[in-house]
């Protein structure tokens, strides 16, 4: 990898080695020979191509994509880049290098860069629909496995912030935590004397789980499958002195009016677990 790629995937907050691995094992999955450009091109033939945008959106992968081409020793242009809002027609990248290359580049390439284009635009759809009051889009661990990080990427280029990467990065205690544990209390103070500055989020059910929650200390609710009416009383009850999170069962359309009740973030797992992809399409010139 070029040292430019890497400190623009370095800058981005990726690992650049990992990043490559990801790529790496994509490649591999469309084994040895492509045996329908081998017999059609020479090593020697050419070709040039445009990744261009197909509707409106927020790019996101643009160095993901990159990784593909540098690989393959394909040459490549950024035309935008990452977290910019495209329009259909937009080139965004630019590749020139051997035929067979550039196509065996082009799917492997397209999956990565269309996957992470169509998370970020729709983690900005959310941003733009509770802008302005205060609250932010924030993701969750439902990503696809290996894919994390790359996703996590793409919804700070949306605009979006992200919850914790892994278990070990701060504590949540959620319904089946208290199940077992017996109540948000227990569950909450055997946290604390183990890990006593750990940032631990306690996600309640019912204004009486908020309450306890807060008795016991702590900073940091997810307000989980509650109402308008009743994150607005979490907020009254928090005073400010937690931050708080809507979580379950939110809509795009229903957007502002949780993030006006006060609430600090929307979780939004869709933003990663099913986010349609971004069309983008690579042509021949």
């Amino acid at each position: 990898m070029t040292p430019d790629l890497d400190k623009r995937l370095t800058e981005a907050g990726l690992d650049p080695a990992e990043v490559e691995e990801i790529v790496r094992t994509a490649l591999a999955e469309d084994g040895g020979t492509d045996v329908t450009s081998e017999p059609i091109f020479t090593p020697d033939d050419r070709a040039a191509g445009e990744f261009t945008a197909r509707e409106d959106g927020v790019v996101a992968g643009l160095p993901v994509a990159a990784v593909v081409l540098e690989l393959l020793d394909v040459a490549y242009t950024f035309r935008a880049a990452d977290g910019d809002r495209v329009r259909a027609g937009q080139v965004l990248l630019s590749a020139e290098g051997p035929t067979r290359a550039l196509l065996r580049a082009e799917r492997t390439a397209l999956n990565l860069l269309t996957h992470l284009s169509g998370v970020a635009t729709a983690t900005r759809r959310w941003a733009d629909a509770i802008e302005g009051t205060g609250a932010r889009v924030r993701d969750s661990r439902k990503t696809l496995p290996g894919l994390r990080a790359l996703q996590k990427y793409a919804v700070r280029c949306g605009g979006g912030v992200n919850h914790r990467m892994s278990l070990s990065d701060a504590a949540l205690v959620k319904d089946n935590h208290i199940a077992a544990a017996g109540s948000v209390t227990r569950a909450f103070e055997a946290i604390r004397a183990v890990y006593p500055s750990l940032h631990v989020q306690v996600e309640c059910d019912t204004l009486a789980q908020v309450e306890e929650a807060l008795a016991a200390g702590a900073t940091s609710i997810l307000l989980d499958n509650m109402g308008v009416a009743d994150m607005t009383e979490a907020v009254r009850a928090a005073g400010g002195s937690a931050e708080l999170e809507a979580s379950g069962g939110l809509a795009l359309d229903g957007a502002r009016d949780v993030a006006v009740t006060g609430v600090d973030y929307l979780a939004v797992g869709a933003l990663t677990h099913s986010a349609r992809v971004f069309d983008i399409g690579l042509d021949f010139l």
